[in-house]
């Protein structure tokens, strides 16, 4: 017998939401403390959904528990980017490559890329990012394909917030996910999917110059 998944209470929604938010906005950041009776305050419930809240965050990658150190947001280096972007570089741009050969429509990606453009700040242009990317690989017919990339968005959207915030990269991005779509649209699916790599590839190898270096390393290149 299939199990139906438990749904989440909406105040441990609310809360898990709210941390999430401040966790990919950067206004909370890797390694900061995250103390159940300060949160439960700040959102004005009891430290139990604020307490499950936390769990689902762990379960998802963003925040890290530990027994003697207690629960924080998980911290950044070039093993986690490697490890998210390995795994984005092998999966997303097949899913886009078979979304423009269903012929899916790309509408929502056309709205998110709009959206990040209008933007007014960091917060609103990071989640309309998300969403092209997820507008891209969602109908790609499989539905575990697009479940493994969901998995993974919380700690790719992590990655992402603190390279941002070292060295902002919104305007050639934003450049980049244009040609993106337009490929797709074109009708290209390996065009785009190619594209789409280059663009995952060259985003972590500027943020995580280590990453590229290993990579050359394990090739054998200079």
């Amino acid at each position: 017998m299939t199990s139906v998944p438990t749904p989440i209470p909406s105040r441990t929604q609310f809360v898990l939401e709210g941390i999430k938010h401040r966790i990919l906005t950067g206004q909370l950041t890797p390694g900061q403390a995250l103390v159940e009776t300060e949160l439960a305050a700040q959102f004005g419930v009891s430290k139990t959904p604020v307490r499950e809240a936390l769990k689902t965050l762990a379960g998802t990658g963003l925040v890290v528990m530990n027994q003697y150190k207690g629960v924080t947001v998980r911290m950044v280096d070039a093993d986690m980017a490697r490890e998210v972007y390995d795994v984005r570089l092998l999966l997303e741009p097949e899913a886009l490559k078979r979304s423009v050969r269903r012929g899916a429509s790309l509408g929502e990606a056309q709205d998110a890329l709009r959206r990040a453009d209008q933007a007014t700040d960091t917060a609103e242009r990071s989640l309309a990012n998300r969403e092209f990317h997820r507008a891209l690989y969602l109908p790609c017919g499989n539905p575990l394909l697009g479940r493994m990339l969901d998995d993974i968005r919380d700690q790719a959207a992590l990655v992402s917030a603190v390279a941002w915030s070292a060295d902002p990269s919104w305007e050639s991005e934003a450049a980049e996910h244009r040609e993106i779509l337009r490929l797709a649209l074109d009708g290209d699916a390996d065009a785009a999917a190619r594209a789409l790599h280059a663009h995952i590839a060259s985003f972590v190898y500027r943020a995580f110059p280590e990453v590229l270096a290993d990579v050359r390393q394990e090739e054998g290149q200079p």
